[in-house]
């Protein structure tokens, strides 16, 4: 019997992931935003089709930047306005930081079920972490404002490719010591390094 659910191969997330950023730039070094942003729409869609033919499932996260990318995306092409699609990130990080803070209000930690399985960690870890990723998406969301208000639009473009994605990387790389701190250790019997600590 073939597997309903079959375990996704390791280039598909990458690709869902970046692929249409790699169109929309490429795109638009050849073109222009308009262009660009047809071919990021487009490329949006075959990236989520792939998903849904090789692993059969659609993940939440890129459906719901799909769903933005197709309103925002559709707005600029139809209003001919930049503007909409220059929000986009706007919206993105700022829908993050959102869910993230409404999760902590509710007492939820949203990063736990998200990352929990890669690397176990404490509550108060998942919520520390969580909390800084609210703020981290909320403090981009301002930027992307900044820039495209008061940068060039090729600027922007390469801040939304290459600063968004190395900030964020960044930023990450930096939490490393809150994750290791709060990390569970199964050999330990699940207690976090911080516990373990004579």
């Amino acid at each position: 019997m073939t597997d309903p659910s079959p375990r996704a191969p390791q280039w598909l997330k990458p690709a869902v992931d970046y692929g249409p950023l790699v169109v929309f730039f490429c795109t638009y070094v050849l073109s222009d935003l308009m262009t660009a942003t047809a071919a990021l729409i487009g490329a949006t869609a075959v990236a989520l089709a792939l998903s849904l033919a090789v692993a059969r499932r659609v993940p939440m996260l890129p459906l719901v930047t799909a769903v933005i990318v197709g309103v925002f995306g559709g707005l600029t092409l139809w209003l001919n306005d930049p503007t909409f699609i220059k929000m986009k990130p706007t919206i993105v990080q700022g829908l993050f930081s959102v869910v993230l803070f409404g999760g902590l209000a509710f007492g939820r930690p949203l990063l736990s079920p998200l990352l929990g399985a890669a690397w176990p960690m404490d509550q108060e870890g998942w919520r520390r972490l969580t909390f800084r990723f609210a703020v981290f998406f909320a403090a981009m969301a301002g930027l992307n404002e900044a820039v495209w208000r008061t940068q060039p639009e090729n600027l922007w473009v390469y801040y939304k490719v290459f600063g968004i994605m190395g900030l964020t990387i960044l930023f990450a790389m930096t939490q490393a010591p809150l994750m290791k701190r709060h990390h569970l250790d199964p050999e330990a019997g699940g207690a976090a390094a911080e516990d373990r600590e004579p």
